[in-house]
C-alpha cells in the first residue's frame, strides 16, 4: 500500500502584513477626494459694474485678456444656489488654456439697452451649459454644445480658439472668411507634407506678427484660381507663400441697420523665390505691412480641385503674361522718335514728327519748360489783355446819341439827283451804237 502524501497548507500571514498595505490604499483614496474637492474658486463678475462688463464683453481696459464666461445665476437670499457645472470646472481646472474663467448672471438686464445679457449676445439660454468666449479676442461668442461634453474638450476648444495658429483652408468660403477678409494674410501653399523647419518659421511668424492671419492650403489636391499665375509655377514639394492686403469692401451683406460693406477687393504680393525660409516670409510679411509693391488683382482667388485641365489653362495664362512683358521690355529699349524713321503721313507719325522738331528748336534755343505758375501768369495776363480789347469795342452808354438828336451831315444825301433819266435809271455816258 502506497503511502500517502501529507498536503503543504500554508498559514495565514499575519496581521501586520495586510495592515501596511490596506492603509496606504486607503490614504490614496482620502487623497484623491481631498484633491478633488479642493477645486479653484472660480471668480463671479460683478454686473452691476459697467467698466467689468466692458472688459468683459470687449477687453477693454488694460488687462487685455481672453474670458471664458459660464452664464450662471446669482444665488439669493443666502441661498447655496445651482452648482457649478462640472465640465466648466474641470476646464479650469486643468488651467491650460490661455483664459480667465469667471462666471456671470447673464439674466441681468444691461440698463443701456434694457436687454438681458442673453438677449443683447445673441446667446442661446436652451443651450447648457452656456458658455460663452469673449474679451480681448472680440465680442461674445457661444460655445456650440459638442465642446461641452467633457472639460477636456472644452479646454482643447479654448486652445484652438484662443493660441495662434495657422488656419486650415479647403473652400472658397474659407478663404474669404479666414484670410482674404482679414487687413493682412499670409498664405502658405503646401506642395507637400511640411517639414519641421516649415512648422517652426509659421510658428515664429505667429509670434513675431500677432495682428497678421496665417493660413494654409494643401496645394497637392487643391487649386486657386485667379491667383496661380502670379505665383511660382506649382513643383511637388516646393512650398509657396503669399501675402494679401484688403484694399477696401468686406463680406457683411448689411441688414436694416448696418450698411452693406461693398465688394471685397484686396491686392497681394507673393514670395518669388523657390522655398520658403523664415526669413524670407518675414520679410514679405514686413513689405506687405508697409504697402511695398503690393499688386491689386482684378478678382479674387477661387479653390477648386487641381486638375490638369486647370493646370494647363494657368500655364497658357503664365505664357501670355510673359509674352506681354517681353513685348513691353521690347517697347521700352526703343525710343520714341525710332519708332518712325520719317513722317510717313499717319497720325502717328506727324506727331512724332512735331513732337522731334520741338524737341531740336527747345534745344537749339535753350527754351526750358515752363512752370504752372509761369503758365497761370501767362493765362492770366491773356486774359487781361481780352478784357482791355473788349472794352475799347463796347459802346458805353456815355457815347450813345440823345434821343431826337439829327444824324451827322456826313452821312446824309446831298440830292444831287442829275444822274438820274426820267425812268430813275442813271444815264450812260457814253454813246450808244446804232449797229442798224
Amino acid at each position: 500500500m502506497a503511502r500517502i502524501q501529507k498536503k503543504n497548507t500554508q498559514s495565514a500571514p499575519p496581521l501586520d502584513k495586510l495592515l501596511v498595505p490596506a492603509v496606504g490604499i486607503a490614504l490614496a483614496m482620502l487623497g484623491y477626494f481631498f484633491m478633488k474637492g479642493m477645486r479653484n474658486d472660480i471668480p463671479r463678475i460683478d454686473v452691476n459694474d459697467a467698466l467689468a462688463l466692458r472688459e468683459v464683453f470687449f477687453g477693454e481696459g488694460a488687462s487685455g485678456k481672453d474670458y471664458a464666461v459660464l452664464c450662471h445665476p446669482e444665488a439669493k437670499d443666502g441661498s447655496v444656489g445651482l452648482p457649478v457645472s462640472s465640465v466648466f470646472q474641470d476646464s479650469n481646472d486643468d488651467g491650460s488654456a490661455p483664459v480667465e474663467y469667471v462666471l456671470m448672471d447673464c439674466d441681468h438686464i444691461l440698463p443701456d439697452s434694457g436687454k438681458s445679457i442673453y438677449e443683447k449676445f445673441k446667446l442661446d439660454k436652451k443651450k447648457r451649459p452656456t458658455v460663452f468666449v469673449s474679451g480681448k479676442v472680440g465680442p461674445p461668442k457661444q460655445v456650440p454644445e459638442k465642446h461641452l461634453k467633457t472639460g477636456a474638450m472644452l479646454t482643447k476648444l479654448l486652445k484652438q480658439m484662443l493660441e495662434p495658429h495657422a488656419a486650415k483652408i479647403e473652400k472658397t468660403k474659407d478663404l474669404k472668411e479666414k484670410c482674404l477678409n482679414k487687413d493682412v494674410c499670409g498664405l502658405l501653399l503646401k506642395g507637400g507634407k511640411p517639414e519641421p523647419y516649415v512648422k517652426h518659421a509659421i510658428a515664429n511668424l505667429l509670434g513675431k506678427y500677432p495682428n497678421v492671419q496665417f493660413a494654409s492650403v494643401d496645394s497637392t489636391v487643391l487649386f486657386l484660381t485667379n491667383l496661380e499665375e502670379y505665383l511660382p509655377e506649382y513643383v511637388a514639394g516646393e512650398h509657396r507663400f503669399v501675402v494679401f492686403k484688403k484694399v477696401s469692401g468686406g463680406l457683411a451683406a448689411g441688414d436694416n441697420t448696418t450698411k452693406a460693406e461693398g465688394r471685397l477687393k484686396t491686392s497681394i504680393l507673393a514670395l518669388e523665390d523657390p522655398g520658403v525660409s523664415f526669413g524670407s516670409m518675414s520679410t514679405l510679411v514686413s513689405n506687405a505691412l508697409n504697402g511695398k509693391n503690393l499688386k491689386r488683382i482684378p478678382a479674387l482667388p477661387n479653390i477648386k480641385t487641381r486638375t490638369k485641365k486647370l493646370e494647363e489653362s494657368e500655364r497658357q495664362k503664365r505664357d501670355r503674361k510673359k509674352d506681354q512683358a517681353r513685348k513691353k521690355a521690347q517697347e521700352d529699349q526703343n525710343p520714341p522718335q525710332q519708332t518712325f524713321t520719317a513722317n510717313d503721313g499717319t497720325k502717328e507719325g506727324r506727331r512724332l514728327e512735331r513732337e522731334r522738331r520741338r524737341a531740336e528748336h527747345n534745344a537749339e534755343n535753350n527754351v526750358k519748360p515752363k512752370t504752372p505758375e509761369e503758365i497761370a501768369e501767362m493765362e492770366r495776363k491773356r486774359r487781361q489783355r481780352m478784357q482791355e480789347e473788349a472794352e475799347k469795342w463796347n459802346i458805353g452808354a456815355e457815347d450813345a446819341s440823345e434821343e431826337g438828336e439829327p444824324i451827322d451831315e456826313d452821312f446824309a444825301d446831298d440830292g444831287d439827283e442829275d444822274d438820274l433819266d426820267d425812268d430813275g435809271d442813271y444815264e450812260d455816258d457814253e454813246d450808244v451804237l446804232d449797229l442798224d
